[in-house]
């Protein structure tokens, strides 16, 4: 026992190397059965101190004749520490899951904000975009005709801003009454021939974004921008090769209901020499290759779908210009 009265409680063995062991003392303490502990240097123990041999150890034989030290497991430890790895990780995962969620939630806000706020611009641009804007003085159509051949269109005039009420034909008219009538812009242009008249007409409704993609789906579904009775009517000239340009002379047309805009674009063409069409055909149908109606054939399906595409493109433009915040 050492002099200082401390005496070692463990069953590890200090090296010894060099030495036979020694026989063990009596000890100097007070004698058993008075509390101290009793320790003696004898061989090495067979356990590691948890209740026996674990599956990585073995017992030597030959380790009665050493002093080497069996290693020490640290058990105890394993469990808090895993849990605190544990916890970390979820900590970790919960703030950048936090973050990540928070950026898309202000994104997806930002973007919901720029649609509605491009949508309110779009429904006062028939008032403060200039004409020349919304109908050009021409148009060029590459790849617009029959074939793939390029067209270019000329505007003969423009209609003053007006109600819808002479506009369609009447259930057509009653179709489009969901959405209401704003302000009816209309414009008549010619091609470079001076045989084919098309009026382009954008109908500004009072809807809101859900009644506009509700009607969308209506045409859709019934097909009513196919039917003969639902026709848009087009806008005569006086003194221009548009001046018979009426009712009976309509061959093709298109309506389409925009969803990003309160704004229905719509087009139909004719002859320009008053010539009465008893077949029109809808321009999706005209414009197929292989469609041997007259409207098909002299491209007046062409000329309806290519400039309400045209006017349409350019409207759009205008409300992206429009709806854009100043830096």
């Amino acid at each position: 026992m050492p002099d200082d009265g401390i005496t070692e409680t463990t069953g590890r063995l200090r090296p010894t190397p060099g030495r036979t062991p020694a026989e063990p003392a009596t000890p100097a303490g007070p004698a058993p059965g008075t509390g101290r502990p009793f320790v003696s240097f004898a061989e090495p123990g067979t356990s590691d101190g948890f209740g026996g041999f674990d599956t990585f150890d073995s017992y030597d034989p030959l380790d009665q004749a050493t002093t080497r030290l069996r290693p020490v497991r640290t058990r105890i430890r394993t469990r808090p520490r895993l849990v605190a790895a544990a916890a970390c990780l979820v900590l970790g995962l919960g703030l950048i899951g936090g973050a990540v969620t928070g950026s898309w939630l202000t994104g997806d806000s930002a973007g919901a904000d720029g649609a509605l706020s491009s949508f309110t611009a779009a429904g006062g641009l028939w008032h403060s975009v200039p004409v020349d804007q919304l109908f050009p003085p021409t148009v060029d159509g590459q790849g617009a005709g029959p074939g793939g051949a390029d067209r270019t269109w000329t505007r003969i005039a423009v209609a003053p801003d007006s109600g819808c009420a002479d506009a369609f034909d009447p259930l057509l008219r009653q179709a489009l009454a969901p959405v209401g009538c704003l302000r009816l812009l209309r414009a008549t242009y010619t091609d470079v021939t001076r045989s084919q008249v098309t009026t382009v007409g954008l109908l500004f409704t009072k809807a809101d974004a859900a009644t506009m993609t509700s009607l969308k789906a209506r045409f859709q579904q019934q097909g009513l921008d196919r039917r003969t009775d639902l026709m848009p009517r087009p806008y005569p000239v006086k003194d221009t090769v548009a001046a018979g340009f009426g009712d009976a002379q309509r061959a093709s047309w298109t309506v389409s209901v925009l969803t990003d805009a309160p704004v229905v674009v719509y087009a139909v063409s004719g002859f320009a020499d008053g010539r009465i069409v008893t077949a029109p055909q809808p321009a999706a149908e005209a414009v197929k290759p292989g469609a041997t109606t007259a409207p098909a054939q002299a491209g007046l399906g062409n000329d309806a779908q290519g400039l309400a595409d045209r006017v349409e493109r350019s409207l759009r433009r205008t409300v992206g210009s429009a709806s854009e915040k100043p830096s």
